[in-house]
C-alpha cells in the first residue's frame, strides 16, 4: 500500500507484475448524460465480467461512511459487489472512473451504479505516490451560503456567495487578510455573525453555495494560491490566498 485518500475512497498499490500493460486514463470533464459506457469487473467472483450501460448523470453522492463524491458519474451498467475498484470505461476503452458504489435495496444492481470520476483520482495521484496521503487545501473560513432572501434581509451586495462569518486565526484566510463578522445577528434562533467578507468567486468560477467552494477545493493542493473574489461592504475587490493544508478531513 503505497498511499490512501479516504475522502475519495482511493488507495495507490503497487504489485510486481511488470508484465502487465496499464489502461489509458481519460478525461472525466466532459462526459455528457446518454454517452456509452462500459464497467469491468469481478462481480460475485465472477472474473474478468463487462457490462455495458449508459453515463445516467453526474451528481454529487454521499458514501455509506458519510464521505461525499462531487460530480460522480451515475450509469446504469450492471453493476454488483466485486465490482468496486474496477475500471468505467469510455467507447475508446480509456478510464473515465473507478466503480465504487450501488444505491440497492437488495445489495445487487438496480441500475443505479456510481463511479469516482477518473479527473479526481489524477488530481491526488502525485501526492499519494509521493507523500502517501493527499495535501487536502483548507482556506481557513466559516461561512454560510448566501440566498436572494437572505441578502435583502441582512443587506449585502450580492444575493449568492459564502458569507465569511469566522477566519481561523493564523490560517491561509487569516493571513492574506480575509475578513470574518464583527455584528452578532440571528437568523431565526441561530446566532451568526455579519460584516464579513462575501465570496462570489474563486480564480473567476462563480461560488454560489458550498459545493461550489468544495469542487474547487478538490481540484487544489496545499500550496496552491487562488483568486478570491469578495465583497467587503460595496466594494468588490480580488484577494490572492495561499492555500493551506488542511488537518483534519471535515
Amino acid at each position: 500500500m503505497v498511499g490512501t485518500d479516504r475522502q475519495h475512497d482511493l488507495a495507490i498499490v503497487q504489485i510486481k507484475a511488470p508484465e502487465l500493460v496499464p489502461m489509458v486514463l481519460g478525461d472525466s470533464k466532459n462526459l455528457m448524460v446518454g454517452q456509452k459506457v462500459y464497467a469491468i469487473g469481478n462481480p460475485f467472483g465472477l472474473s474478468g465480467t463487462l457490462t455495458r450501460g449508459i453515463v445516467s448523470s453526474i451528481r454529487s453522492v454521499q458514501e455509506p461512511d458519510g464521505m461525499t463524491i462531487d460530480e460522480a458519474i451515475q450509469t446504469d451498467a450492471a453493476i454488483n459487489p466485486g465490482n468496486s475498484g474496477g475500471p468505467l470505461l469510455n467507447w475508446r476503452g480509456e478510464v473515465i472512473g473507478i466503480n465504487t458504489m450501488i444505491a440497492s435495496s437488495v445489495g445487487q444492481s438496480a441500475g443505479i451504479g456510481f463511479a469516482i470520476p477518473i479527473n479526481t483520482a489524477k488530481a491526488v495521484l502525485n501526492d499519494l505516490v509521493t507523500l502517501g496521503r493527499v495535501r487536502r487545501p483548507a482556506l481557513g473560513v466559516r461561512t454560510i451560503p448566501v440566498s436572494p432572501e437572505l441578502a435583502d434581509q441582512i443587506g449585502i451586495s450580492a444575493d449568492y456567495g459564502l458569507l465569511v462569518v469566522q477566519v481561523v486565526p493564523g490560517s491561509s484566510a487569516d493571513r492574506a487578510g480575509l475578513r470574518g463578522g464583527n455584528e452578532r445577528a440571528y437568523i431565526g434562533n441561530i446566532p451568526i455573525m455579519l460584516g464579513g467578507d462575501l465570496i462570489v468567486a474563486i480564480d473567476g468560477q462563480k461560488v454560489e453555495d458550498q459545493q461550489d467552494l468544495s469542487r474547487v477545493m478538490n481540484s487544489h493542493r496545499a500550496g496552491d494560491t487562488v483568486k478570491l473574489t469578495v465583497y467587503r461592504g460595496k466594494k468588490k475587490v480580488d484577494v490572492s490566498v495561499t492555500l493551506g493544508e488542511a488537518r483534519e478531513q471535515v
